[in-house]
């Protein structure tokens, strides 16, 4: 009876660790997600209803990421809608990508009010972590359609280098 006692509650134990650290895994990756927006302050003292619904409002994004590798390099795509080539700025340290920028609000109202506001505008910075080591000298970014690409060569350690087997 002891035996089996124990060895259920090593069972238990496993489950129970192998859930945690599922959890731990997802929240993880959902965070790398998640973008935090810095509001942008006013050009005058005035402060409307409709400029406290967006100062209040939504103030974390998605700005979802795919990161793709192939023999020669690794590449990005990152969802950012509503923005302009010149909103960025992109940079590698260490082994992350570096995007930072400004997300600007376009609406003018002469009218009306907001009931809801789930867009998030003001500056961003999202870290991607790089799989390994790139050549930032030669990347290069392109924004179209909502989705900036960036392109990052592997460096010579970063690339897979396949060893011939030879036989006797």
């Amino acid at each position: 009876m002891n035996t089996l006692t124990s060895t259920v509650g090593n069972s238990l134990n496993r489950v129970w660790q192998g859930l945690a650290e599922g959890w731990k895994q997802l929240r993880e990756r959902a965070s790398h997600a998640m973008t935090h927006f810095t509001p942008l302050a006013r050009k005058d003292d005035i402060e409307t209803w409709n400029d406290r619904i967006m100062r209040l409002g939504s103030r974390w994004g998605v700005l979802a990421s795919d990161v793709e590798e192939n023999n020669d390099s690794i590449i990005v795509h990152l969802e950012a809608p509503g923005m302009e080539a010149e909103d960025f700025d992109i940079s590698v340290v260490d082994n992350y990508l570096l995007v930072r920028g400004v997300k600007q609000s376009k609406r003018e109202h002469k009218e009306g009010s907001y009931h809801v506001l789930e867009c998030a505008y003001g500056r961003f910075e999202r870290a991607i972590p790089l799989p390994v080591e790139v050549e930032e000298s030669k990347a290069r970014a392109r924004y179209k359609r909502g989705v900036l690409t960036v392109t990052l060569p592997k460096s010579a350690r970063g690339r897979r280098r396949y060893i011939e087997i030879k036989s006797d």
